[in-house]
């Protein structure tokens, strides 16, 4: 198998950024593919960029860039893709929710030939005001965009280095990832997803 780039936005995730190393290193071992993590820091308070310079010093398979203040999550996925050298991007929270264990089946689904593997959830595992005006979030926009955007889909998701190629061509400053992932597939499916409770700390996004 091609080489793999886990592509790993992060914000204030001292509590879980240990544990996400040790589940997702678990999975690529037994696959036994050359592999990389290329994590961007969005500004955070915490350990989060202590921990992770600690584990690059033992690991050079980890990457690190760090943003000197907090950009938003779109400029911190941008710039894992940006420095991604895999021929498969694996783009995924660190936070648990997206279990590990089902890269495999990401990677199976993706050599069938797509350039991009949605993550479904069945359904979302969140409070119910959170779980509703996502939805709503969600139906609206594509009511008012005309975007076929995959019902359910999650963080997780993988594409192929040509795809992310396209992606790179993309310089608008506030830019909708989601969006830009539809307009650049030109074949892609989905794949159902299991889901947990976050493993340590609290999302990082509100309500507005």
């Amino acid at each position: 198998m091609k080489k793999i780039s886990l592509v790993v936005p992060v914000y204030n995730e001292e509590e879980v950024i240990l544990q996400f190393l040790r589940e997702t290193k678990a999975v690529l071992q037994k696959l036994r593919v050359p592999y990389e993590y290329v994590f961007v820091d969005d500004g955070s308070a915490d350990r989060t960029v202590e921990i992770l310079k600690a584990q690059a010093q033992k690991d050079r398979r980890i990457k690190l860039v760090v943003f000197s203040y907090n950009q938003g999550k779109a400029h911190a996925v941008s710039a894992a893709i940006a420095h991604a050298k895999g021929e498969y991007l694996i783009y995924m929270d660190p936070d648990l929710q997206d279990s590990p264990a089902d890269i495999p089946r990401m990677l199976t689904e993706i050599e069938k030939g797509y350039d991009l593997v949605w993550g479904i959830r069945k359904e979302k595992r969140d409070s119910f005001l959170n779980r509703q005006t996502s939805k709503l979030f969600w139906l609206l926009l594509g009511k008012f965009t005309g975007l076929k955007i995959p019902k359910g889909i999650a963080v997780f998701r993988v594409f192929n280095r040509e795809f992310a190629n396209e992606f790179l061509k993309y310089r608008e400053s506030n830019r909708f990832i989601e969006g830009i992932f539809l307009s650049i597939s030109k074949k892609s499916t989905t794949l159902q997803v299991g889901q947990r409770d976050r493993f340590a700390g609290k999302t990082k996004l509100n309500l507005s």
